[in-house]
């Protein structure tokens, strides 16, 4: 099946379809495929939704996370992409963005096999591996403020332990991205944490909630932006 939806997606979303994008993000694409039906990977009935679901999804966001990633002093700057499943949203971003380090954070071993077995296909330099827990991770100092920019897409809800955790491993002024569906349900999300015993947590960090436009998807996608203070 030709690949048009990908590549005019890519075009909408401002990023130049070269043969190295197109040609990694295609045989990411067929590794999905090959191992969903016994992995249960993604949702997904046909290609093109997977396409336009999970690889355009993933890098609806490209735009304003460039934005607002700057080199830091030292070092380069690092990404984690939070209970990464099949990849999504770090694989596509990492293809797209080859200068940054990315580290996939997944606790399931078949994902985790899944994503060492994409690497090794795609030769991508740029990206490791982890197999933790995210509360687990937070607890290894080695981890303690590693990570410039975290993104998450279809892990769990915002709690407080969650954000506690992810704060953990966020360098000073670093980011959150974490993709999300509907306003309201992000408003639900963070009603849940207002309260006395959340106060010192909340008062780390600051938010807002970005629309994002998805080529394609007629449904509602926003991006929460947390910023640690």
């Amino acid at each position: 099946m030709p690949y048009i939806t990908l590549e005019k997606g890519l075009s909408h979303l401002g990023l130049d379809a070269d043969d190295r994008i197109l040609s990694l993000l295609v045989h990411y694409i067929e590794e999905i495929e090959l191992f969903n039906p016994a992995y249960g990977l993604v949702k997904v009935k046909d290609r093109e939704e997977l396409i336009v679901r999970h690889i355009l999804d993933s890098l609806a966001a490209i735009r304003i996370l460039k934005g607002l990633l700057e080199p830091p002093p030292y070092g380069q700057i690092s990404v984690a992409d939070v209970g990464s499943g099949a990849g999504l949203p770090g694989i596509p971003l990492a293809i797209s963005m080859p200068g940054l380090e990315f580290t996939l954070i997944e606790r399931m071993g078949r994902r985790v096999g899944f994503l060492l077995n994409v690497l090794a296909m795609l030769a991508l330099p740029n990206v490791n591996v982890e197999k933790a827990d995210l509360e687990e991770l937070a607890l290894n100092l080695k981890w303690a403020g590693k990570f410039n920019l975290i993104v998450y897409r279809a892990f769990k809800p915002l709690e407080a332990s969650i954000l506690k955790s992810l704060l953990v491993l966020l360098a000073p002024n670093g980011t959150i991205a974490a993709y999300k569906g509907r306003a309201e349900s992000i408003e639900e999300e963070i009603r849940g944490l207002k309260g006395p015993e959340n106060a010192e947590l909340l008062n780390e960090v600051t938010w807002k909630v970005l629309p994002l436009e998805v080529p394609f998807l007629d449904e509602e996608r926003h991006l929460l932006m947390i910023n640690k203070k």
